[in-house]
C-alpha cells in the first residue's frame, strides 16, 4: 500500500475534529534511531489503518541499539534500511512528524509543494549518551518510551509497550 492508497482521515475516536491521518511520515536527521522507532511503534499500534514510513535528512546506518530496545517490545526492525527524504518514491502524506530540528526544517520546505500537515516533536537523540552498554540502552529506552506515549496520545491508540 502506498500513501495514495491509504484510507484518508476520519474523525478521531474521541469525537474530536482532528482526523486520523491515512498516511504518516516520521522524519529525523539520519533515519537510523528516532524516526524508525516512531514508525515501527505506530505500525505496531495502528496496524494497516495508517500507512507509515520514515526517512531522514541524510541516510545513516542501522543502529543495533534500536533493534535491541524494539525487540524488548516484540517489534522487529531488523529489516529497516535508512533512507533520505529525497529517496521517497511517494510523498502523498497527510502528516509529517519531524523529530529533529533539521528534519523539521526540511518538512516545512516540503509544505511549499505538498498539501501536508507538519508537527514537530523535539526528541532527544539517544546516541549522544556515553557510558556502559546498559546506560546507552536506558537512553534508547527513554526515547522509545517517550515516542510510544506521544504516538498513543496523538493518534488516540490503546495498548501498552508489551502488546
Amino acid at each position: 500500500m502506498t500513501p495514495a492508497d491509504a484510507p484518508h482521515g476520519h474523525p478521531a475516536a474521541d469525537g474530536s475534529s482532528d482526523p486520523e491521518p491515512g498516511a504518516v511520515l516520521f522524519a529525523c536527521s539520519m533515519n537510523a534511531i528516532r524516526s524508525p522507532m516512531a514508525a515501527a511503534l505506530l505500525k505496531h499500534l495502528a496496524g494497516h489503518r495508517i500507512y507509515v514510513v520514515s526517512a531522514g535528512v541524510r541516510a545513516g546506518e542501522p543502529d543495533p541499539f534500536v533493534v535491541a530496545v524494539m525487540d524488548e517490545l516484540g517489534i522487529d526492525v531488523t529489516s529497516h534500511t535508512p533512507q533520505t527524504l529525497d529517496e521517497l518514491h511517494d510523498t502523498s502524506f497527510d502528516l509529517i512528524v519531524s523529530l529533529s530540528p533539521e528534519a523539521h526544517h526540511q518538512a516545512l520546505e516540503l509544505t511549499r509543494t505538498m498539501a501536508v500537515d507538519v508537527e514537530y516533536w523535539p526528541t532527544i537523540d539517544p546516541s549522544i549518551v556515553q557510558g556502559s552498554r546498559e546506560q546507552i540502552l536506558d537512553a534508547y529506552r527513554t526515547t522509545r518510551d517517550a515516542l510510544f506515549t506521544r504516538i498513543k496520545q496523538r493518534f488516540d491508540l490503546k495498548g501498552s509497550p508489551g502488546i
